[in-house]
Parts: C-alpha cells; structure tokens; sequence
C-alpha cells in the first residue's frame, strides 16, 4: 500500500490537463492501487490522478455507504448530460476544509476503460454523477473553487496559501 501526496490547491500542477491512458498494464493497475488505498485513507469519495501529480486521465471512485465497491475510470468520457441541473454541496482533498455549492448536470453517462482494459458505458446520477463530473474537472485541470464567484474562490485561495506557508514553517 502507498500513499500519494495529494497536491493542495492553488498548485498550479493541479490545472494540468491529463493525457489518456495508452495502455492498460501493471503500472496502471499499481498507479490505481495506490490512488484507491490514498482515496480511502483520506477518507474521500473519488480522487483523479492529477490530484497526486500523475497527469494521465485514471479516477477512483467509491461513493458506497460501507466505503467498499471501488470504481474506476481509465480515460473517461462524458457521452451524454441532462439538460436538468442539481446543485450539490462539494468538497475536494485538494481543497480541504473548504465546502461549497457547484451547479452540474442532473444525469449522465459516462464511457470509459476499466482496469482489465475493457469498454465500459455507467448511466449516473445523484452523488455519483456529481463526483464523476468533480473527478474528471480534475483531469481537464479544473478545480471546484473555479465554479464559485471571484470572491469565494480569492478567500479561498488566500487562506490555501496561508495554510501551506503555515505548514512548511513547522517542517
């Protein structure tokens, strides 16, 4: 088991856009590993490569009660959307402590690879499209805290700069 650093926001490694996935093999399979057992130990409901400094499109996802039926995303796709939005309260382990209101897609459907290198399609909504559409912003380098107003998005980013300063003076 090994855990990943997660990058805080605003690192600017967190707006890198990630490069699909070429192939399907045991660095992959290790690369999700280690990204499940980060996610989980967080604790968190999904984590996207770029949040650990791996810039190539891979989520893990567990959106389950007893935290124990992973998904993953190799190269995923939104292939449709509803037109019908729903508001959800979001947070990100890029942002920690940090929880606000983010407007997507009620449904949507989602084609990907899976870590046997097969074609997959997942019909989502409620927690689990929202966490998909949050994971994959990760992966075109988008952060939450870019949907909200200039204002919450500065405080935010103010208070993320001071955290880290704060951290690095007690290392």
């Amino acid at each position: 088991m090994a855990l990943l650093p997660v990058l805080c926001y605003p690192d600017p490694r967190l707006h890198k856009v990630a490069k699909p996935v070429a192939q399907v093999d045991a660095r992959i399979k290790q690369i999700v590993a280690d990204m499940a057992d980060t996610m989980y130990e967080a604790p968190g409901v999904g984590l996207a490569a770029t949040q650990v400094d791996i810039h190539e499109r891979i989520v893990v996802i567990d959106v389950s009660e007893d935290q124990n039926e992973l998904m993953v995303f190799i190269n995923p796709e939104i292939i449709w959307a509803s037109a019908e939005t729903k508001s959800w309260r979001e947070g990100c382990l890029s942002v920690p402590e940090f929880y606000d209101e983010v407007e997507r897609p009620a449904e949507i459907r989602v084609k990907a690879i899976d870590t046997n290198g097969k074609d997959f399609e997942i019909a989502a909504d409620g927690l689990l499209a929202v966490c998909l559409q949050h994971e994959m912003d990760h992966l075109q380098g988008k952060v939450f805290v870019e949907y909200l107003s200039i204002l919450k998005r500065t405080r935010i980013t103010q208070k993320m700069k001071k955290r880290a300063k704060e951290l690095e003076s007690q290392r």
